[in-house]
């Protein structure tokens, strides 16, 4: 079936009500984009997504407990850039509550309806005079045309800014979704140093929202690695606020927002650090769904195909044992497999084909791996990107 979201201009604050802004406040040496904001309208649900790292920032554990503790509801997140403000003791929390409440102070809005995240080196704490001197600008600068620079005040290594924006009718109205993200590198399932956040012009009851953006972050997000490590502040916050949306509409709403995060996720893989091209698997044939996005996973994260691919060297049996590692059963004698158009294995047996010209597609922006295991209803993607030198000189630099 045709999908009725269409991209358009825009990110974040494309869908109506929704405000952003960016600005340098100074928490960066480099005087670049360092602190966002953005702002739903009143009775905004929202549900979010976090690390499942037991060493967590204090700003992922106060969005998680602000969250429950409003049935869903927030009105606004903060989110700095250049300080991941994790491993700091008790000064992580207390910095996190003293941020939301000066913010709460400057919105009139109550500090339990506000949210917060941070990115940037771990055990490092949030230089707070700078930031508190940032957020009279920084809500000043709020705006409806503000998403691109809050997309830019969230990055980290990443090399470009990642936003979206999707348009569908849906019973009679325009319905608009739209998001940023960062990340780029520490980049692996069950929330990757990711973060994501995500408007949608349409109301919805905050358990029908949350269990929409849990599906979608699960078939984005969490179907995607760089480099095998996951953060201690990896967050997905998804907004949604407007007329109410008629049920019948829902699975078409899950659907673009299943778009909107898949299409930020693979352009977090696609920017991973060092990475030349994309690499995204499918995996047909499975018993179920969990089980094909569990073997993808496993084959997009494997060091030696991602080494492979890198170098261009079309090694067929290092995604084969990939997949075999999964912990995924299946029977061996039915695999078939593709790298791209050129089909390497049937019946788990290896096929005559031209070295050369796998390896030209190899060479691609998008490099598709396609492996079937069997006969069953499950089918599942995961994405990633290829290993190079280049990863390990920006990691070995990190800090120094």
């Amino acid at each position: 079936m045709q999908s009725p979201w269409q991209l358009v201009s825009g990110g974040v604050t494309s869908p109506q009500g929704f405000q952003a802004s960016g600005i340098a406040a100074g928490l960066k040496p480099s005087g670049k984009l360092d602190m966002a904001l953005l702002l739903a309208p009143e009775q905004a649900v929202c549900a979010g997504s976090f690390t499942t790292s037991v060493v967590r920032a204090a700003c992922v554990d106060l969005c998680a407990e602000r969250l429950a503790a409003n049935g869903g509801q927030a009105r606004a997140v903060l989110i700095n850039s250049g300080q991941a403000n994790a491993c700091t003791g008790d000064r992580g929390l207390i910095d996190s509550q003293r941020a939301t409440q000066a913010l709460a102070d400057q919105l009139g809005l109550d500090a339990e309806a506000l949210l917060i995240c941070s990115t940037g080196v771990i055990g490092v704490p949030i230089p707070m005079p700078k930031l508190l001197a940032g957020l009279d600008p920084l809500v000043a600068a709020l705006s409806a045309t503000g998403g691109e620079a809050a997309a830019t005040a969230i990055l980290t290594t990443d090399l470009v800014s990642k936003q979206v924006a999707l348009e569908a009718e849906l019973g009679g109205r325009r319905v608009r979704i739209g998001g940023i993200a960062k990340g780029s590198g520490m980049i692996h399932p069950d929330m990757a140093t990711m973060l994501g956040f995500f408007s949608c012009d349409a109301g919805l009851d905050p358990s029908i929202w949350k269990a929409m953006v849990g599906q979608a972050v699960q078939r984005s997000f969490n179907a995607i690695t760089v480099d095998g490590d996951t953060s201690t502040n990896d967050t997905v916050l998804a907004f949604a606020a407007g007329d109410p949306l008629d049920s019948v509409h829902h699975a078409a709403l899950e659907q673009g927002l299943t778009e909107a995060m898949q299409h930020l996720a693979k352009a977090i893989a696609r920017d991973g650090e060092g990475a030349t091209c994309l690499i995204e698997v499918q995996v047909e044939g499975a018993l179920d769904e969990p089980s094909a996005q569990r073997v993808a996973r496993t084959i997009v994260g494997s060091s030696l195909v991602k080494t492979a691919v890198h170098g261009r060297d079309p090694n067929w049996g290092r995604i084969v044992a990939a997949a075999g590692r999964s912990g995924v059963p299946f029977d061996p004698e039915q695999v078939a497999l593709w790298i791209g158009p050129h089909q390497l294995m049937q019946s788990g047996q290896p096929l005559s084909f031209d070295p050369e010209a796998a390896s030209r597609v190899l060479r691609s922006e998008t490099v598709q791996i396609r492996i079937q295991l069997g006969d069953g209803p499950g089918n599942g993607l995961a994405w990633g990107c290829d290993l190079s030198d280049q990863y390990v000189r920006i990691n070995a630099d990190y800090t120094t």
